[in-house]
Order: structure tokens, then sequence, then C-alpha cells
């Protein structure tokens, strides 16, 4: 390379290459370059300082790397550069003021920089020829006023999502330029709609998501949208009667908001349509039986989360575009229509929390590429159709809180891709098919499958599919993350005989309950290889034997239920299964050990033999200690007396005095007393006291009151 300094472009995108090699590439002369494409690569490292002694330079990519450090003021160096992609690296600290002398830049991409931080630099104002501006997902802050745009008339594509950056703008303020390309999402545009947007008439995609909106739509609004491709208004509080407006966006999300009326009429343009979390009320009938001329793209629906009523219209075969259906939590009633298995695209069906009824229309078995149905918490009867588990295709099966009865078809464990199965809380009975360890999905991890069936993309966004699961005790929504979950909900059926040894082999499963069934027999020491497993609830059967040791291996337990069964036996000891609460062991009258205060037998055993000779070594120690202590302080206090008297012969002789007192005093009272007896009791001649007695008597009583 070094023998070529005529090379005006370089291009190395998607290399591998690797930080020694983007070194080497410093001994290159390549004084003529002008076109230097590294981006996707994996250098890791600060941006060699050799780059910036290329300065003939006009178009520099290096996103998608691993750079890090600051961003160089020497960028300032390469005054002939027109195209700088930074993006998505690890690029930390503030914008580098030097970038407003690069007077020939239209495009600067430092996109996904999440430690960037500080303000927008006010001088990118001198880029006047910038078309290009990049700089969400970072981590920027500050009001944006309309001085850094003065002078930017040709810009085209501003992206700035993800900031705390704040719009404060007049408004009546009309930009200098014409975009293209608008994304705010999460940045504060509000808390009015913005007016200026209505100046932007070459506008083809505009995200305002989560930026604070708390607006009415402006009249002129839907009107001047009406050309834009995609709309994402997604998650502010923006509000409209919407029965007269006729939507014509290809994407249009306007879910999350505080839309109202009657749904709004579509056209044959759009084909991804959420308005999901709003207040829109009325029947759906107008909507679906309404008659096109030009055939319908729709392929996604979302209506889910408003107030809509009636009964599902059968005139869905004007909807064969569709894809993704989510009518959910409405106030729908009425059976599935049998127009709904014209849609042989479906992939995926959402009509729970209604309050529809009947059978699963048999229509649906049309849907050969179904991957997702949710119909819980309905009021569907009859037995679960073959149909729906012979579907290789199927993802999540989700028919929870229903009258359903019968028992669980076997066909189920060839679905090799089911990632959900939530049977619960209907009136199912029978036994638990052996064979579910056949569903690789949950017995191996995540394998590929057809991601279409919970995401479907467009151009700039895409849509998601959405699951609210009852996992570890709480019902929580999965979006992002639905495809990566993995669990079978079995709970409040009639469900009977021991739980299949099979069913501990799904090492991928992260959830399983069993609960409120009539389920018999043993766990089986297979649990431990269930090693994903973070929710457990078998409570309130009749499992019975003990908890088997293996469960230690369980390390990402995070919930457990045992209670309410006749498990006998010590709780595993020395593992996390301990630190549950008691609630999870209560109801099982032979358990035993820790958390529950009930000692296992041969701890009892123990302590009637090992606290005996325990409590004898301790008696024994207390009493040799109490009698050295008595002896030492008898010692101490008796010579420090007696060290005292002997050494000082004044203290030695009133001691003794004082001795002597006491013994005449007593001596005194007591004969006095024995006088007073002898009188009391009449016994005179015993009474009679000699002269001698009387004298000494006498005497003893002068030493006494002289002393």
């Amino acid at each position: 390379m070094s023998m070529i300094p005529s090379l005006s472009e370089l291009h190395l995108s998607d290399c591998r290459l690797d930080r020694n090699m983007v070194s080497s590439l410093g001994y290159a002369n390549f004084t003529s370059l002008t076109v230097l494409y590294l981006n996707r690569n994996d250098f890791n490292q600060e941006i060699p300082n050799w780059l910036f002694n290329l300065t003939s330079l006009a178009i520099l990519r290096l996103s998608d790397n691993q750079f890090k450090g600051q961003i160089s003021e020497s960028f300032g160096q390469l005054k002939y550069l027109e195209s700088l992609y930074l993006s998505f690296n690890s690029f930390y600290g503030p914008i580098p003021t030097s970038i407003g002398n690069l007077s020939s830049l239209r495009y600067l991409g430092l996109d996904g920089n999440p430690l960037i931080n500080g303000t927008l630099p006010t001088n990118l104002g001198l880029l006047s020829n910038l078309e290009y501006l990049g700089v969400g997902g970072t981590s920027l802050t500050g009001n944006i006023s309309e001085v850094p745009f003065t002078t930017l008339s040709k810009l085209k594509f501003l992206s700035i999502y993800e900031t705390s950056l704040s719009f404060h703008v007049n408004s009546n303020w009309t930009p200098p330029f014409q975009l293209e390309y608008l994304d705010v999402e999460s940045c504060k545009m509000g808390p009015k709609f913005p007016a200026w947007l209505k100046t932007q008439n070459s506008l083809s995609y505009l995200f305002l998501s989560s930026s604070g909106i708390v607006d009415t739509t402006p009249n002129w609004f839907w009107k001047w949208a009406s050309s834009i491709q995609e709309i994402d208004l997604f998650d502010n509080q923006i509000s409209g009667d919407l029965s007269q407006v006729v939507l014509n966006n290809s994407f249009l999300d306007l879910s999350s908001n505080r839309f109202s009326g009657r749904l709004p009429l579509i056209s044959s343009n759009v084909v991804i349509l959420n308005i999901a979390n709003n207040s829109f009320s009325g029947q759906i009938s107008p909507h679906v039986c309404r008659k096109t001329n030009e055939r319908s793209k729709l392929e996604v629906l979302d209506i889910s989360n408003n107030v809509l009523s009636g009964e599902l219209s059968d005139c869905w075969m004007h909807w064969l575009s569709l894809t993704h259906i989510n009518l959910g939590s409405n106030n729908l009633s009425g059976e599935i229509p049998n127009s709904m298995g014209s849609l042989v695209a479906l992939k995926a069906v959402s009509l729970h929390n209604n309050s529809l009824y009947g059978d699963i229309s048999s229509s649906l078995q049309n849907c050969k590429v179904l991957g997702l149905i949710n119909l819980s918490d309905n009021k569907f009867s009859g037995i679960i159709p073959r149909w729906i588990v012979e579907r290789t295709s199927m993802w999540i099966i989700n028919l929870r809180s229903n009258k359903f009865m019968g028992g669980i078809p076997s066909q189920i464990c060839l679905l090799s891709y089911l990632r959900v199965l939530d049977l619960a809380n209907n009136s199912l009975s029978g036994t638990i098919p052996k064979c579910l360890n056949n569903i690789n999905s949950m017995a191996v991890g995540p394998i590929e499958g057809d991601i279409d069936v919970l995401e479907i993309g467009y151009y700039y966004e895409s849509y998601m599919e959405s699951l609210i699961l009852n996992i570890k005790g709480r019902d929580l929504e999965y979006k992002e993350i639905l495809q990566y979950v993995r669990t079978i909900d079995l709970s409040s059926n009639n469900l009977l005989r021991p739980i299949p040894v099979e069913i501990f082999s799904l090492s991928g499963l992260q959830s399983l309950n069993l609960s409120h069934n009539h389920l018999t027999g043993m766990i089986s020491v297979e649990i431990g290889g269930m090693e994903y497993l973070e929710s457990l609830d078998l409570s309130r059967n009749n499992i019975s034997g003990e908890i088997p040791q293996t469960m230690a291996n369980l390390t990402f337990l995070g919930v457990l239920n045992l209670s309410y069964n006749n498990l006998s036996g010590r709780i595993p000891s020395g593992t996390q299964i301990q630190t549950f609460s008691l609630l999870s062991f209560f109801g099982n009258a032979e358990l035993c050990g820790a958390p529950l205060s009930k000692n296992c037998p041969e701890d009892d055993e123990e302590e009637t033999q090992q606290p005996t000779g325990v409590g004898e070594n301790r008696e024994f120690s207390e009493i040799a200690w109490f009698y050295i202590g008595m002896g030492s302080g008898f010692f101490v206090g008796l010579w420090g007396v007696c060290g005292c008297l002997f050494f000082n012969k004044a203290w030695r002789h009133t001691y003794y005095q004082y001795l002597d007192d006491i013994k005449d005093s007593a001596y005194v009272a007591i004969a006095i007393k024995f006088k007073w007896l002898h009188q009391k009791l009449g016994i005179h001649n015993a009474g009679m006291i000699t002269k001698g007695d009387y004298q000494q008597v006498q005497w003893h009583g002068q030493r006494a009151s002289v002393h």
C-alpha cells in the first residue's frame, strides 16, 4: 500500500479489521485519498492520529465500530470533509467546536454514542451546506433555539432522538429549511403542538413519540400530514376527535394518546395502523364493512385498549392483506365470524379481554401461517380445536381464563417453535401430555423461527406484538423481549395424575405453573436440569414425597410456591431454596427444616444427645469459674484488710478496740434479755445472779457506756 500514493478511494467496510490492522494502515502513503470507508469493523481503540494527516479526505465513515475516547478537535484540520460518520461507537465527551470549521460538511452523523454529552454547539450554524445532522442516542442536554438553524437552509435530515434536548422556539418561527426526515423521539417538543411543522411541505417521515405534547391536534394537521409516509405520535397526550378524519399514511402510530370519537376512516394506502390505548368508541362494523374501490394494503390493525362495542362484523374478506390483528381489551361481544378465515396471510390474532363466546371458529384453520393466537379473558367454550395445536408455525397459544373443557391435545407436542403455552383458569381435565419434552424451543433453548410472527418492519419504523403474561405472580406486559420468553401455565384446571417426568426435561423453560389442579405423585429429581427456570408454582395439588435435593441446581429460581400439598421430609439445605419465605412451603404438614419452624426428627435426636454433653460441660465450666472467682476474691479481700492492719499500728489498735466494744455491747444485751425472759416466765431461782455476776455485768455496762 505504501507504493500507491495516487489511491483516491479505499473501501474496507465489513472486513473484520481489528486495532492491529488499522495501525498498519498508518504506514501507507494515502496523500491522495479522498474516500475512506472503515465502518462496521472491530477496532476497539481511540481514533489513530494518522487519520488526521489525510487532509484530502472528503468522505470518512467510521461508524459501527468500537472506537472510544473523545472526539478529537483535530477533525477541524480536514477542511475538505463533506461527510463524517462517527455513529454507533463509544465516544464520550462534548462535540468538538472545531467541527464548525468544516465549511464543506454536508453530512454529520454522531448518532448512537450514548456518552457524548454537553450541549449542541451553536457554531454548527456555520455549516451552511449541512443537509444531514444526526445526534440522536446521545446524552446531549440543554435548550435548542432558532439560532443554530438560521443559516441551515439546506438541512433535510434532522435526528435528535433520545436526548435531553428541548425545543424552545417562537410559535411563529418559520425555519429556513425544508425537512424530509424529522426524528425527535423522547425529546421535549411540547406541551404545545409545534406550529412550525406546518411550514415543512417536503416531510416524508415524522417521529414525535414521547415528546411531551399535551395538546389537541390543530385543524391543519391531518390534511397537511396526508402526504407523509410514516408518522409516529406514540406516547403523548394528544387529543382530538378523529371521526371525520381520513388517514392516508403508510405507517401510522397514534397509540397511547387521548384520541376519541368513532374509528377514523383509512385509505387503501395504509399498511400499518396502530391506534391502541386511546378512547375510540362505537361499533367496529362501519369500519370493517366499509367498501373501497381499491384493494386495501393494510397488514397491521391494532385498535386494542379502547372502548369499542358490538359484535365482530362478518366483513373481514375486504382486508385480505392483514397479517396482524389486535382487538383486545374492548367491549366486543358475539362469536368469531367465519370471514376471519379468509385472512390466509394472518400470522397473529389477539382478541383478548372482551366478551366473546362460543366455539373458536373452525374457519381460522384456513390461516395456515398463524403463529400467535391470544383469546384470553373471554367466554369461549368447547374443546381446544386440534387445528390450533397442529399449526407447526405456532409460537404463542394463550387461551387463559375461558370455559374450555376436555383434555390437552397431545398434538401440541409437535409445535417446535412454541414459546408460550397458557391454558390457565379453564375447566380442562385429564392428564398433562408426556410428550411436552418434544417442544424444541423449550427443551433446548432459543431456536430460529419466523420473527415476522411478532414483529413487522416498515422502512424506519416497525410494529411489535405484545402480550400480558402472569409470570412470577404478577401480570406483566412483554413486548421487546417476547421472543425470548418461554413459559407454560396450566394452573387452575382439573388436571389429574402425576406430573410427567418429561416436563422436567424442558431445560429452556423459564416459568412453570401447574398450581390449583389435582396432580399427584412426586417431584422428579430431573427438575434439577431446568437450569433457566425462574418461577415454579406447584401449589394446591396433592403432590407427595420429598423435595428433591437437585432443586439446588436452579440458580435462577426467583419465585417458588410448593404450598398446600402433601410434601414431606427436610427442605433441601444449604441452597437458595431456604431463602424463600415459609409461605412457599406452608400447608405441607410433614415438611420440616428451615425456613419452617418445625424441626426434623433427626434434629430432635441430635438435640437430645449432643446438647446433654454440651450442657454438662457448660455447667461444669460455670461452677469451676464460680469457685475460682470466689477464692481469688476472698484472698484479695482478706489480704487487703490484713495487710493494712499488719503494716499500720494505729489502725491495728483501733480495729481491735472496735471489736472489743462490739463484744461488750453484745454481752450486755444478751444478759439483759436473758434476765427479762426469766422474770417473764416466773423462774426466780433460775433468774438469780450472783454478786460477782452483777458486778461483771455492771463493769461491762460501764465500759460500753464509756466507749
